[in-house]
C-alpha cells in the first residue's frame, strides 16, 4: 500500500515533462513514423516527446477542447494514441480512446454516446464510414484530420500558434479517460477510468521495483500492443519511470517491420498482442531470430495457446527465460498472472490446463469469488462458476450504458462474465465466456489441443450449438487443412462438427486481434441458438 501513501508522480498529462525532469534519459525507437508528427522520424528522446505533447495540447485547446469536454480519437494502430490521450489530459479534457477497427455503424454508436468537443481522426476513418451512410463530422463539434484535408475537418497545421495552456490538474476520482471493450459480442462499452484506478493502483503498482518484471537500465523493452487499449497508457507510465535505456514500438504485426526493427534493437523484455505473438512465430524460428535476448515475454490481453508460448520461449538463448501471462478486463486491469517456463509446456499435445490455468490473484490489490450463475451463491472449491472479483483499479463505470454496469456491478464485486474453476490451492482455470459456453465442455480447452496437435491452424475458435455438435472455426495461412490430420486431431475429443477452415483475412478480428465471435457466428451459424444467455458481456 506505499504506492498510495506516496504516490509516484505519473499524472498523464504532465507525464513527459516529469519523466524529462526527473528519470534518466531514453531513446525511443518507432517500427514507423507517429501519425502525430510524420515528419518528426522514428527515434525519439524524452525531451522531444514532451515538447510533442505541449504543441499537440495548444492546438486540441484551439480545435476547442475544454476542462471536461471528451476528445475522441480513432485512427489507425500507433503508439500515438497515448501522447494524444496526454495532450487531452493536459488541458483537464478527457480521451477517449477508439480503435479504427471498430466498424462503422459500432463506431457512430460510440460518437453518439461520447458527445466529444473534438474528434481527432485520418481520411481513411472519414472515408469508410461514409459508404456505410455516416458522417462522423456530424457527430462532433469540431474535427482534426492528422493526414490532411478532409470534409468537413480541420488539420493540425489549422490550428498551431496557439498558446500552451497550463497544466490542469483533476481530482484523483474524476473521470480521466475512456476507452472501449474488445467488441467481440458487438458493439464495445465505453469504459470510464479516473486517475486513481489507472495510474495510483494500476501504472504505480506496475512502476515500482518488482523482482523479475522490473525493466532494468540494460534493457530494451519492446511492445506491440493495441495502443488504443487502457494497458496503453498504464504501460507507458510505468515502463518508462522504470527508465530501460531503449524502447523499440511497433504499431502493427506485419512480420517483415518487427524483423526490422526488433533485429536492429534485440529485446531484452517485450509484450505483445496474442494474435501478434501467433504471426511472429515465423520470426522465432527462422535463422535470423531477433528474440534470443529476451528474459521476459508479457502476454495480458488474451489466453495464449500453448504451442506459441513453447514457441518462444526456445527462441530465447536466456538460461531459464519466462512468459509472464496475465490474465483481466479492461474495467478492472490485471487480476491473475501466471509465469510460465519451458517445463511447465514441455508436455505437448494432452487435455491439461496449461496456459487456462490463470494463476492466482494479485496479493493484497485483487479478490476472487467463484458463484453459480443462476443464484450467484458462492460455489466450492473445483466447481465451476461465473468469476467475480473485487479490486480498487475497478472503473468508474459504462458511459452511456449505466443498466449493463448495474448488470456487472455486485456491490464492491464486478462479474467478469467469465467461467472458471477455483482451485484448492487458490489458483484459476479458465472455461469459457458465459456467452460462449458448451455445457460439458471448455472450448478454450478444446481451442489449445488443437493448435499443439495442428501447428499449421494459426486461429481455432469453437462455436456453441445448442441443437448440434460445436462447430470449430479453423485458420490456416492458405485456407486448408488436411482431412486425415484433422481426424487424428480430435480422435479423443468431445463430438465436433466438421470444420470450416478459413485463411487469415476471412475472420473478423477486434483492435486488439480477437476473434468478432457474434459477427463470425452471424455469417456461418446465422439463426441457430446458443447456450450462453449473453446477460454479463
Amino acid at each position: 500500500m506505499t504506492a498510495l501513501v506516496k504516490p509516484l508522480p505519473l499524472d498523464l498529462g504532465p507525464l513527459f515533462e516529469v519523466l524529462a525532469e526527473r528519470r534518466p534519459p531514453i531513446r525511443v525507437e518507432l517500427g514507423r513514423p507517429l501519425d502525430l508528427a510524420p515528419d518528426g522520424g522514428s527515434s525519439w528522446t524524452t525531451e522531444r516527446l514532451a515538447d510533442l505533447v505541449r504543441d499537440t495540447a495548444a492546438w486540441l485547446a484551439a480545435a476547442g477542447a475544454r476542462p471536461g469536454d471528451r476528445v475522441a480519437v480513432v485512427k489507425r494502430n500507433h503508439w500515438d494514441y497515448v501522447l494524444l490521450a496526454c495532450a487531452a489530459a493536459r488541458i483537464g479534457a478527457v480521451p477517449a480512446l477508439l480503435s479504427d477497427r471498430v466498424p462503422p455503424d459500432g463506431l457512430a454508436v460510440l460518437l453518439e454516446r461520447l458527445e466529444p468537443a473534438v474528434l481527432v481522426t485520418q481520411r481513411d476513418v472519414l472515408g469508410t464510414a461514409r459508404p456505410a451512410g455516416h458522417d462522423l463530422t456530424r457527430l462532433v463539434r469540431r474535427t482534426v484530420c492528422l493526414d490532411g484535408p478532409a470534409e468537413g475537418a480541420l488539420t493540425p497545421d489549422d490550428l498551431r500558434g496557439h498558446p500552451v495552456p497550463a497544466v490542469h490538474r483533476r481530482p484523483d476520482d474524476a473521470p480521466l479517460t475512456v476507452n472501449h471493450t474488445s467488441g467481440t459480442t458487438g458493439v464495445p462499452k465505453l469504459v470510464v477510468h479516473s486517475t486513481r484506478t489507472l495510474i495510483r493502483r494500476l501504472a504505480a503498482f506496475e512502476a515500482r521495483r518488482w523482482p523479475v518484471l522490473s525493466a532494468r537500465r540494460q534493457d530494451t523493452v519492446a511492445s506491440a500492443i493495441s495502443f488504443a487499449h487502457g494497458r496503453a497508457v498504464t504501460w507507458t507510465a510505468s515502463a518508462f519511470w522504470r527508465a530501460p535505456g531503449t524502447f523499440a514500438i511497433l504499431p502493427d504485426s506485419d512480420p517483415s517491420t518487427a524483423a526490422a526493427l526488433l533485429r536492429s534493437h534485440p529485446p531484452t523484455i517485450l509484450e505483445a498482442l496474442p494474435s501478434t505473438y501467433v504471426r511472429w512465430q515465423q520470426l522465432a524460428a527462422g535463422p535470423q531470430n531477433p528474440f534470443r535476448d529476451v528474459r521476459l515475454y508479457i502476454s495480458t490481453f488474451d489466453a495464449m495457446h500453448p504451442p506459441t508460448v513453447r514457441t518462444f520461449l526456445s527462441a530465447s538463448e536466456r538460461r531459464r527465460p519466462l512468459w509472464m501471462q496475465g490474465w483481466g478486463q479492461t474495467e478492472t486491469g490485471p487480476l491473475t498472472f501466471r509465469f510460465l517456463t519451458r517445463g511447465a509446456l514441455a508436455d505437448s499435445e494432452q487435455r491439461h490446463p496449461t496456459t487456462r490455468d490463470l494463476g492466482r490473484p494479485l496479493p493484497g490489490w485483487v479478490r476472487l469469488k467463484v458463484v453459480d450463475p443462476a443464484t450467484m451463491a458462492p460455489v466450492r472449491r473445483g466447481e465451476p462458476g461465473l468469476v467475480l472479483t473485487r479490486t480498487g483499479a475497478r472503473c468508474l463505470g459504462y458511459l452511456g450504458e449505466s443498466d449493463r454496469w448495474e448488470a456487472k456491478a455486485a456491490g464492491p464485486w464486478f462479474n467478469t462474465g467469465d467461467l472458471g474453476v477455483r482451485t484448492r490451492d487458490g489458483r484459476l482455470l479458465l472455461l469459457d465466456r458465459e456467452v460462449d459456453m458448451v455445457p460439458g465442455l471448455s472450448c478454450v480447452e478444446v481451442e489449445d489441443v488443437l493448435h499443439d496437435r495442428l501447428p499449421e491452424v494459426e486461429e481455432a475458435v469453437l462455436l456453441a450449438v445448442a441443437d448440434g455438435r460445436p462447430l470449430p472455426v479453423l485458420v490456416t495461412g492458405d485456407g486448408a487443412l488436411d482431412g486425415e490430420r484433422w481426424r487424428r486431431a480430435v480422435h479423443d475429443l468431445p463430438p465436433l462438427a466438421e470444420p470450416v477452415v478459413l485463411d487469415r483475412d476471412a475472420v473478423p478480428r477486434t483492435g486488439t486481434g480477437k476473434v468478432r465471435r457474434h459477427e463470425l457466428r452471424e455469417r456461418l451459424l446465422a439463426g441457430t441458438a446458443a447456450f450462453g444467455s449473453g446477460r454479463w458481456t
